[in-house]
C-alpha cells in the first residue's frame, strides 16, 4: 500500500476507534450484513469447516453457528479497531482476568511462564491488557503481516500498554535475552504450520489437524510451566479470561503431551460455545497423507 493511501486509512481507523461503543456496534450490525449477505466473505470456508468439525450436528444447527459467528466476527473487527484508542480503564472494565495467581506465583518464585491461547473470543484485548494486571514483562509471539506498514501499525497498537511484541522468527532470540528475567511468553496455539513444518497431527474437531510444536519445544527447553487462557464472552463487548494451569514441569512430560493438552483445551471451549472461534481461518489446508515422509 502506498504511503498516502496508508496515511488516509490510518486516520480513518483512528477516527472510527474514537466512536462510543454503542455506535461501533451499530456499525458492526451493518458490517455483519455486508460480510454475511452481500460479500459472503469466506462463506464456503466457514461452511466446510463447520460441516467437518460437527458432523453429528444438524445442518440447521451448523447454519445457526455460522450466522452467529459472522455477527461475532463483525463485533471483533470493530473491537479490534477500538484498541487504537481504548483507555486502560475501559479495557479493564470490559476484559477481566481470573486466577492470575496461577501465573504470579511462578513469577514470584523466579520462573517464567508460557501462556497459550487461540483465535477464540476477543484474542486481541487479552495481550493488550495483561501487562497492566501483572506488572511484569509480557512477550507475545505473532506472525508478521505481509504488508509492512500495516504490520507496524498493528504492532504499535498491541504494544500500547507495555506488551512486548515478538515476531515468530525471533522467538528464541528474545527468550534468550529474557532468560534471567521472569516473564510471561504468550503463544497462539491454533496457527496452521506450513506444509514443510507439519511434523505432528492430532485429532482436533473430528479431523486430523497439523499443530505447531512451538509451545512444547519452548516449554521443554526452558522447563517453564504452561497455562491456558480460556476466554469467555460474557456479553457483547465484555470478556473474561480464566487462567487454567496445564503443565507444572514440562521436563516430566512425554512427547506431545503438552501439545495435546493445549489443543484439547481449545477444543473443549469450541465444543461448548462454537460461535466465537475463527471459523473463516483456513485451518485444514492439508492432510497427513499430503506430507512427504
Amino acid at each position: 500500500m502506498n504511503k498516502v493511501l496508508f496515511g488516509l486509512v490510518s486516520i480513518l481507523l483512528k477516527l472510527i476507534s474514537l466512536l462510543p461503543f454503542w455506535l461501533l456496534y451499530l456499525i458492526s450490525d451493518l458490517l455483519f450484513i455486508l460480510l454475511y449477505h452481500v460479500f459472503k466473505y469466506r462463506r464456503k470456508v466457514v461452511h466446510n469447516n463447520l460441516a467437518n468439525s460437527f458432523p453429528n450436528r444438524s445442518a440447521a444447527e451448523r447454519a445457526g453457528i455460522e450466522k452467529r459467528f459472522y455477527k461475532f466476527l463483525a463485533d471483533m473487527i470493530m473491537e479490534s479497531t477500538k484498541s487504537i484508542s481504548i483507555t486502560k480503564k475501559e479495557l479493564q472494565q470490559r476484559y477481566q482476568f481470573e486466577n492470575l495467581e496461577a501465573i504470579s506465583r511462578h513469577l514470584e518464585a523466579g520462573r517464567s511462564v508460557i501462556a497459550v491461547s487461540g483465535h477464540y473470543g476477543n484474542w486481541e484485548w487479552g495481550p493488550l491488557g495483561i501487562p497492566s494486571e501483572l506488572d511484569r514483562d509480557v512477550l507475545v509471539v505473532y506472525k508478521p503481516l505481509s504488508d509492512t506498514k500495516f504490520d507496524q501499525l498493528i504492532t504499535k497498537v498491541r504494544a500500547r500498554f507495555g506488551t512486548i511484541m515478538v515476531p515468530m522468527k525471533q522467538t528464541l532470540r528474545k527468550i534468550t535475552e529474557y532468560k534471567n528475567t521472569p516473564h510471561v511468553l504468550v503463544l497462539v496455539g491454533d496457527q496452521t504450520p506450513v506444509r514443510e513444518e507439519s511434523q505432528y497431527f492430532t485429532d482436533f474437531l473430528n479431523q486430523p489437524t497439523a499443530v505447531f510444536l512451538g509451545v512444547e519445544k519452548i516449554a521443554s527447553k526452558t522447563n517453564s510451566p504452561v497455562v491456558y487462557f480460556s476466554i469467555k464472552r460474557i456479553k457483547r463487548g465484555h470478556y473474561k479470561s480464566v487462567v487454567e494451569p496445564l503443565i507444572e514441569n514440562p521436563n516430566d512430560c512425554s512427547e506431545y503431551e503438552i501439545t495435546t493438552a493445549h489443543t484439547k483445551k481449545l477444543e473443549d471451549l469450541i465444543e461448548k460455545q462454537p460461535d466465537y472461534w475463527l471459523w473463516s481461518h483456513k485451518r485444514w489446508k492439508f492432510k497427513p497423507e499430503d506430507i512427504k515422509k
